[in-house]
């Protein structure tokens, strides 16, 4: 694979690798969110307006910033038919084939999220609850997740391609 190709690889690779491993620790300050929560409302008598809300907000983030890592690590479902009894050559290219679906789909949500992003930059858009909180940090959020994981479908889809033309990348991004 050209040399660029196998930069881009690597690059792509060690960001999503260094924004997942970073957005795993959202899950525990979600749990100590929730477990404060549940203590204002059931010892306090205190519920907290924003808690659910914001925890709610944490797992979007959460799934979104860290579905490109879990794409990078194979952490995805795959219905398995036929695959595992093909040659790694052809599951490969199978894979690169298919890969360009999920492409045309990411493109398709970057841009309905970029357009409901302004939307809510432009107007000011809030949810609909008593806390109300503004909309945009978590569209802006969403977009940044849809994006990583259309770089790294690109990636995988180069890292596919390489392996089924006989010149995989390996872990440097090296041809």
């Amino acid at each position: 694979m050209p040399t660029t190709i196998c930069v881009y690889v690597r690059w792509v690779e060690r960001l999503n690798r260094g924004v997942g491993r970073l957005v795993m620790y959202i899950i525990f300050i979600m749990m100590g969110l929730l477990l404060y929560a549940s203590f204002s409302r059931s010892v306090l008598n205190a519920p907290l307006l924003w808690g659910v809300e914001m925890s709610q907000f944490m797992l979007a983030s959460y799934y979104l910033l860290g579905g490109a890592y879990a794409m990078q690590m194979g952490a995805h479902v795959r219905m398995d038919l036929f695959y595992s009894r093909w040659s790694p050559r052809t599951q490969a290219a199978v894979d690169a084939v298919t890969i360009v679906f999920l492409i045309i789909f990411l493109v398709t949500l970057l841009l309905g999220g970029i357009s409901s992003t302004q939307y809510a930059l432009e107007y000011g858009q809030r949810n609909h609850s008593s806390w109300a909180p503004p909309l945009a940090p978590i569209k802006l959020i969403m977009c940044f997740g849809i994006l990583l994981m259309l770089l790294q479908a690109f990636a995988t889809f180069f890292r596919d391609l390489g392996a089924a033309l006989g010149r995989p990348i390996d872990a440097e991004g090296e041809a």
